[in-house]
């Protein structure tokens, strides 16, 4: 059941209310019997439960990691490069 909050236009007082989204808005302060408009809440942030939600948890396989084998053929630096040292293709001469 969702939670509204609601603040007399006359006396300032803020109160929250559980109703239902069906619920008709309340219309008068519990204190002075004056006109009161309901605010806008933020409301909750998503709670997540279970496992499966950080990065330490584990899929039930095991996560392929980056390669620290040699660089393949097909991975062998451009020839436009072969001469900046900027590239991290370039050929180390």
């Amino acid at each position: 059941m969702p939670t509204y909050g609601y603040e007399c236009t006359s006396c300032g007082h803020a109160f929250d209310v559980f109703q239902n989204i069906s619920d008709a808005p309340i219309k008068k302060c519990p204190q002075c019997s004056q006109k009161v408009r309901r605010l806008i809440n933020g409301g909750m942030g998503v709670i997540f439960k279970g496992s499966g939600f950080y990065v330490t948890d584990k899929r039930g396989g095991s996560v392929p990691g980056p390669s620290k084998e040699a660089p393949k053929a097909s991975e062998a630096p451009c020839t436009g490069c072969a001469v900046s040292e900027s590239c991290p293709k370039a050929v180390n001469s």
